[in-house]
């Protein structure tokens, strides 16, 4: 396990020694996040390195990384626990079998924790040797409100009640990050509780370090290509623009295709690796990706 970084530029290092490239702003939310012990949320456009962002902080700090995927119709109860059913009716079947069982004792045997599933929300608060863990809260836009409304209480007291145990609290708060895509407004009582940053889509030279770091294996040139071709299409009216993800993803995609530099055919045959609807691949596919193509090497030869 390793100490709470002292500094914001400690932070910026931690996050780099994990190949997460931040700049100043972020590292400065992450680092006020980690010494005041506040939830961080994070939203922005996907693939901008929100969720990727919890995965280095547990990896640099050395904590246990639990995740908790939201959907719509996610409730209390599936995030904190549920009863292993299963088991249960075995040990009721038992019971009956050997005979004479006493109903009061095989009812509190039944919800105990022997029989007790942890889901994410109730394994964050629970004691871990490493410290407490790093809990991603990821894409909570995609929630109900009565979702969010439960969040407020858990990420203010972090405690959880069990009817059938009691109320758990957690001996040391974990460090949480919640995420947001934006798909609708999250309210403001739970921005309230954190420490919020918007993640933008990175500069171009940002963008290189990134790759520098995830895809050593390109070189300069196909590198500055990529990026500048994929900020050229981030102008363009996609349905989805693709993000920093897409950016490694079809980079090791030319890298398999031992691809040197990009050309309207090598981007035709690979727009599948960097945009994810096919109304986007049709659109860009052909003359169009020649034309940014184009208007990305003007760009970086004017630099």
């Amino acid at each position: 396990m390793t100490d709470i970084p002292g500094s914001i530029d400690e932070t910026v290092a931690l996050l780099a020694a994990q190949d997460y490239v931040c700049g100043r702003d972020l590292g400065t939310v992450a680092f006020l996040s980690l010494r005041l012990g506040k939830p961080l949320f994070l939203e922005g456009e996907a693939g901008v390195g929100k969720t990727e962002i919890a995965k280095a902080l547990a990896a640099a700090l050395g904590r246990r990384l639990i995740r908790l995927q939201c959907f719509e119709g996610l409730d209390a109860a599936s995030a904190i626990y549920e009863w292993n059913f299963t088991a249960q009716m075995i040990a009721i079947r038992t019971a009956e079998a050997a005979g004479g069982a006493d109903r009061s004792a095989l009812q509190q045997e039944l919800f105990s924790e022997d029989f007790l599933i942890r889901r994410p929300l109730l394994e964050a608060m629970q004691p871990h040797p490493d410290g407490p863990p790093v809990l991603l809260i990821d894409e909570v836009d995609r929630t109900d409100e009565p979702f969010e409304a439960f969040l407020l209480e858990a990420l203010s007291d972090f405690q959880v009640t069990i009817p059938e145990l009691g109320t758990i609290r957690a001996p040391e708060p974990p460090i949480v990050v919640l995420t947001s895509n934006r798909t609708r407004e999250v309210h403001d009582a739970l921005k309230r509780r954190c420490l919020y940053h918007w993640v933008e889509y990175p500069s171009f030279d940002r963008e290189m370090e990134i790759l520098r770091a995830r895809v050593p294996e390109a070189t300069e040139t196909l590198s500055a290509e990529i990026i500048a071709f994929v900020q050229g299409l981030r102008t363009e009216d996609l349905f989805k623009t693709p993000g920093v993800a897409e950016s490694i993803d079809w980079a090791r995609c030319l890298i398999a295709l031992d691809t040197v530099t990009l050309s309207p055919d090598i981007i035709s045959d690979t727009l599948g690796g960097l945009l994810k609807y096919q109304d986007d691949i049709t659109r860009i596919a052909g003359a169009e990706a020649s034309r940014i193509l184009d208007e990305a090497r003007t760009r970086l030869a004017s630099t």
